[in-house]
């Protein structure tokens, strides 16, 4: 079969169309769909796509863009904040991770460049798997959830020096300490170098080049920057990785690094995933049943090992012993830059075609099982620990202590700005009320203000009870997570049907979600900011105040249906729920037309679209009727989907 580079990318891309698509379908991490094409092409199975300097090259550009990203992510203020998780707990886990696995792997035969590059590697735990799904389980602002996201972000920077030490472990010389030092200050001078030049010389250039307003020429001066960062650590004998992750870095640094994040995360995905299909295509799956007992085993100890240094390591820093085993369960796996550690070992020799099979297949496993890990790290942590599970008794005991005297309270289910106001014109009306919400900063000084909230979820219904639902005047949900509003009203809805039921939410495509799901009032955020300012806006002009209570009274009573039906513009932020609900389009009836003549009702049967308005010299007329005569120059507003709209014009036009 004859290769090209545009062939190889080809049958690269279909590929991962297909896999992703199936491992979206599968709710899996598409990390794996790309692995999982890399091994089925790759030149160890159907040797559709040969393990190439392109290939490589292609992974290269992968490598500098997840650095370049990590760079832009990086927080200096976010750093010193969690100091105690990052440099504390997560200082202390790579450490000891890596000083345990590289003493292992030497133990069992490799070299002491082999071994420390082992141990760089299985230090390392999936930042996107571990943040993703500690987010779809509300945990994200947990004690353990916060500890994982600390030591992920040391891990993340300790990447920085296996970067340097790796390619001067792969020279091979006689004097590898003095290899390593070298590359150390080397280094440090070239990281110093670079970051002064971004502190006194991006600053101005980024600003003179906003001053032109062409996203296009941003574009362009940050991949011009990163692939400039990435070809000078290069130029220096270290990693061009290195070099792009400090130019995310000093773009951070910038007032434009949102900007810069939405501009660079399409070429970022693209070669993100390339590189991961080439990581997979080093996985010898004909190799896959001779090595299988060993990754096997090597996941076991993987999870036990890492599990364990954690937990250690956050009970010495007294951190609570459920807390510390929960952290280490979500963050027993390996990650995506250990494959980018394991690919620059495997390209300067320093582990052998077995090892690199053993240690890949290995940490492949333990993301597939992650998901599983942190499903379930709650009920392992109370199933071992006793005193965990009596702590989180004690915490339902203290809820329920605080709302045994209340009756007739209302529970509000998250207590941000909304809910902190909502508590406040509570107390000026002297109804009680009691907050549930799971970010400890704002419980501790809301407790510290004398507010009554308390650190739960409220999709456990045993905490809604222990809050007095029973007893209960009304249920707000103040926080913006849909999700997790869509989770609490199912649990509520099992046992309280009649409760009033009050949601708060930032996207109104969840809107009818949630209504089917319960919600007695759907407060949408959008709506209400259109709301406000128009009956400010009327009142400014003169509009009557009961006249304009009134027009707000009428939409909110029918669920915003008035405001719902909106023209899209190209700049509309627009997901795919929101277009397949529909949106407005205008459709003027020439002379001539089919639908000249008919009623609206005759015009529009058959085509599921609905009138909202017609323009006919000059005049809107809002809601018309079904027996409306249409005539020339009509101009019909309909709403509906884009595939409907254009079927509606079709037919309005020509009777198609």
């Amino acid at each position: 079969m004859h290769h090209s580079p545009l062939t190889d990318v080809l049958l690269l891309l279909a590929a991962s169309v297909l896999a992703v698509t199936l491992f979206r379908r599968l709710n899996l991490p598409p990390i794996l769909a790309y692995l999982g094409v890399g091994a089925l092409v790759g030149p160890h199975a159907l040797s559709w796509v040969p393990d190439t300097e392109n290939t490589r090259f292609l992974a290269e550009f992968g490598v500098v863009f997840l650095l370049f990203t990590l760079g832009l992510e990086f927080s200096l203020p976010r750093l010193v904040a969690m100091r105690r998780a990052v440099l504390g707990m997560g200082g202390a886990q790579v450490a000891i991770t890596a000083l345990v696995a590289g003493g292992a792997a030497w133990a069992m035969g490799l070299s002491i460049p082999g071994a420390l590059a082992i141990g760089g590697v299985l230090a390392r735990s999936s930042t996107a798997i571990v943040i993703t799904l500690i987010s779809e389980q509300l945990e994200i602002n947990s004690r353990h959830g916060r500890a994982a996201i600390g030591i992920l972000l040391f891990q993340d920077l300790a990447v920085i020096p296996f970067l340097i030490l790796i390619p001067a472990l792969a020279t091979g010389g006689d004097h590898i300490g003095q290899d390593m030092a070298i590359a150390l200050v080397k280094g440090v001078l070239v990281s110093g170098l670079l970051l002064a030049a971004g502190r006194w010389l991006l600053r101005p250039l980024f600003h003179e080049i906003a001053k032109a307003r062409s996203p296009e020429l941003v574009t362009l001066a940050v991949l011009l920057v990163a692939l400039s960062s990435a070809a000078l650590t290069h130029a220096a004998g270290l990693s061009m990785a290195l070099g792009s992750f400090l130019a995310g870095i000093m773009l951070s640094e910038t007032a434009y690094r949102h900007q810069i994040e939405s501009d660079i995360r399409p070429f970022q995905d693209v070669f993100l995933g390339l590189f991961f299909i080439t990581i997979g295509m080093l996985l010898d799956v004909q190799a896959l049943p001779h090595i299988l007992p060993s990754a096997l085993g090597l996941l076991v100890l993987l999870i036990l090992m890492k599990t364990l240094i954690i937990f250690g390591v956050g009970v010495v820093l007294r951190e609570e012993p459920g807390v510390a085993l929960r952290t280490g369960l979500v963050l027993a796996q390996g990650g995506e830059f250990g494959f980018a550690l394991l690919a620059l070992a495997s390209r300067g020799s320093l582990l052998s075609h077995e090892a690199v099979q053993v240690v890949l297949t290995t940490v492949l496993l333990s993301m597939i099982a992650t998901p599983f890990l942190v499903r379930y790290n709650g009920r392992i942590t109370k199933a071992l620990i006793r005193g965990y599970r009596q702590t989180y008794v004690e915490q339902r005991e203290e809820i329920a202590q605080q709302s045994a005297e209340l009756t007739g309270h209302v529970i509000l289910s998250g207590f941000g700005r909304v809910g902190q106001n909502l508590a406040y014109l509570l107390e000026q009306e002297d109804i009680p009320y009691i907050a549930l919400e799971v970010d400890p900063d704002i419980i501790q000084k809301a407790q510290r203000a004398g507010y009554n909230v308390h650190f739960a979820n409220a999709t456990h219904i045993d905490l809604l009870r222990a809050a007095g639902i029973d007893k209960a005047r009304a249920l707000v949900i103040t926080h913006h997570d849909a999700e997790a509003a869509l989770k609490t009203l199912n649990v509520v809805r099992l046992q309280y049907k009649e409760l009033p039921v009050l949601v708060r939410v930032l996207s109104v495509n969840r809107m009818d979600d949630l209504l089917k799901a319960g919600a007695t009032e759907v407060v949408a955020d959008a709506f209400e900011a259109s709301l406000m300012l128009g009956a400010h806006l009327a009142s400014r002009l003169g509009v009557p105040t009961r006249r304009i209570l009134h027009r707000i009274e009428r939409i909110r009573r029918d669920h915003y249906s008035l405001l719902r039906h909106i023209f899209q513009g190209r700049g509309d932020s627009v997901d795919a729920a929101n277009a397949l609900r529909g949106s407005l389009a205008s459709i003027t009836l020439p002379p001539g037309a089919w639908a000249v003549g008919r009623t609206l009702g005759e015009a529009l049967a058959g085509l599921d679209v609905l009138p909202d308005a017609i323009r006919r010299g000059g005049i809107k007329g809002v809601m018309p009727e079904s027996t409306t005569v249409l005539q020339a120059e009509d101009t019909l507003i309909l709403y509906g989907t884009e595939k409907e709209l254009e079927r509606a014009e079709a037919h309005l036009l020509g009777g198609q």
